[in-house]
């Protein structure tokens, strides 16, 4: 039951100054991020080509405050995109975005966030890769499939995400299924309400295996996001019976966690996407890492203990 607490913790500032100045956080956080600068997360995502691996980055920040703010934030990822192109490496790294940090909250938040990340996707194309928008709480959805439905009338191949543990996302799945769109699916690492979402693991996991048949006998190209290992064999088990050959679908799993398993998946030939965030902003993705695994928030522990 330690997950809701932690998530709850994620929007603390009090906590955020707590975890920040715990002499153990620095080597936690390190294993989650994979630098705070685009120069420090460059020798990542070349080492991840180099081993046969694809990447999807992101920019760690969600609770920006200022419009400033989120003309800052679609900088940073033009900023990447600028380096990925001078290292040819567009075409192996992806970008994954949270509206969040492009301004959805502000007032004005939906025309704000779509007017920031346009020109992100719109440079991401032209270096050959694309961009996939990330699910947040369950408030902020219907603002995100519509910005999802605006940008991929001019590039198709803007993915977006989708929660298991919501009510609502087997019917999402249908929806973007037949409009052949890029999917993520992973269960969801948000506090939700009961009225939205299942709040047992057991249920969870039942909806994300009815939702990933779902899209894979649809027309679209579905990214298995999990590091379960019976998720993983039940998704590959869902593609073959689908007919779906290796490059008609995808895993993706985070930096940092199960690299053992991204190698073997990539080796069976796989195409396997690891998820790379990077930033000084990290406390509320790291938060959520803590939640998702007691042995995440157990590491972190130790960590505390043994310095200082």
């Amino acid at each position: 039951m330690l997950g809701p607490v932690i998530l709850a913790a994620s929007r603390s500032d009090r906590m955020r100054r707590f975890v920040s100045a715990a002499p153990g956080t620095k080597q936690v956080v390190a294993r989650f991020i994979a630098g705070e600068s685009v120069d420090q997360v460059v020798p990542v995502v070349q080492d991840a080509v180099a081993k046969g691996l694809s990447v999807t980055l992101d920019v760690v920040g969600e609770d920006i405050t200022t419009r400033d703010q989120a003309f800052a934030a679609r900088d940073a990822y033009l900023e990447l995109i600028e380096h990925l192109e001078e290292l040819d490496l567009g075409t192996q790294a992806e970008m994954s975005v949270k509206l969040s940090m492009f301004g959805q909250a502000l007032d004005g938040g939906h025309e704000l966030a779509l007017a920031n990340v346009r020109p992100v996707v719109e440079a991401a194309a032209a270096i050959g890769t694309t961009v996939t928008l990330d699910a947040e709480d369950h408030t902020t959805l219907d603002s995100m499939f519509a910005i999802h439905e605006e940008l991929r009338k001019d590039f198709p191949a803007t993915g977006c995400v989708i929660q298991a543990y919501l009510f609502r996302t087997e019917a999402d799945a249908r929806r973007l299924a037949a409009n052949g769109s890029r999917v993520r699916l992973v269960k969801g690492a948000y506090k939700e309400p009961a009225e939205v979402a299942y709040q047992d693991k057991a249920e969870t996991d039942k909806a994300y295996v009815r939702i990933l048949r779902i899209l894979m006998e649809g027309e679209g190209y579905p990214m298995i996001g999990s590091h379960d290992p019976r998720l993983i064999s039940i998704g590959q088990e869902l593609a073959r019976r689908a007919g779906r050959k290796l490059d008609e679908y995808e895993f993706q799993m985070l930096y940092g966690i199960r690299g053992e398993e991204h190698l073997r998946l990539a080796a069976e030939g796989h195409r396997m996407r690891v998820y790379t965030a990077y930033g000084t902003d990290w406390y509320g993705y790291f938060m959520r890492r803590l939640a998702e695994k007691p042995a995440n928030l157990l590491f972190f522990a130790r960590s505390i203990l043994t310095k200082g």
